[in-house]
């Protein structure tokens, strides 16, 4: 038995830039250590899990890093939506409707470009971790909580650029993933960067879930019904954000650039 393989640079406009994600697609009733065991194999920032639902009504999604599960990944959900269109699996023309840790989740088609309806995040803001300045290196104009993560918010787009993190010190804060952030310039209105050694990420290339809190705040922020943003990685990339309500919607291409069969698949461990 073999199973369908991908790698999907998501929120890229070409091969080899956004941030890359696995996307396999098991048969149904293979387990969480299995699905693990496949992250870690890939070793990519996110691997997705695509298994169709019995009860017809979409798919059920999964994310994975090389070494823990999350609630929510926004590159990931759109390389697997990516993939379902490409491979035929779901006509274009039809929403992808992915069930989640985070609810249900859709991906529409537009030309192209793929949109994300994710749900926002609130940030609130909080006092700096013991050490977080320290390892982050960056001075803050403010410091938040955003769900899983924390987000500082810094004074220009060159300091975000230029941040040189001490990911071992980093990894010792109490969170998911540390963003620093700032006002853009020029095509793009926002631009940050994401860190995540503590989930097996040194620095995500592009983090979809991210823009669900930063999104809305610079929405707020600079008075724009649309955000451009830009990640500033070594591979970078750029999503659109627009803020309604409760939900946010991030808009973005993908390119597929691997396509395989995983073997050596029959003993799948529950």
């Amino acid at each position: 038995m073999t199973i369908p393989l991908f790698l999907v640079d998501a929120f890229a406009e070409r091969p080899f830039s956004g941030n890359p994600a696995a996307v396999c697609l098991p048969p149904m009733g293979v387990g969480a250590d299995w699905m693990q065991a496949v992250a870690g194999e890939m070793n990519q920032a996110e691997t997705a899990f695509v298994v169709p639902r019995a009860d017809g009504d979409g798919w059920d999604l999964r994310w994975f890093t090389p070494i823990v599960e999350v609630d929510l990944c926004g590159h990931a959900t759109l390389a697997a939506a990516q993939v379902l269109w490409s491979e035929g699996l779901l006509p274009r023309t039809q929403a992808a409707r992915f069930h989640t840790r985070s609810g249900v989740l859709t991906a529409t088609a537009h030309g192209e470009r793929i949109v994300l309806d994710f749900p926002a995040v609130p940030m609130t803001p909080c006092a700096p971790p013991e050490g977080l300045i320290g390892a982050l290196g960056v001075q803050p104009l403010s410091v938040w909580r955003a769900g899983p993560d924390l987000v500082i918010e810094a004074h220009d787009a060159a300091t975000v650029e230029d941040a040189r993190p001490d990911l071992v010190e980093l990894a010792a804060i109490p969170c998911r993933g540390v963003a620093v952030t700032a006002a853009g310039q020029g095509d793009h209105h926002v631009v940050s960067r994401f860190f995540a050694p503590a989930s097996g990420i040194p620095e995500d290339a592009v983090t979809g879930s991210l823009h669900c809190a930063l999104g809305p705040y610079w929405s707020r922020r600079l008075r724009l019904p649309v955000v451009r943003c830009r990640q500033a990685s070594a591979r970078g990339g750029m999503l659109e954000v627009e803020p309604r309500g409760d939900r946010v919607l991030l808009g973005g291409t993908a390119v597929t650039v691997l396509e395989g069969r995983l073997r050596h698949a029959a003993q799948m461990p529950g």
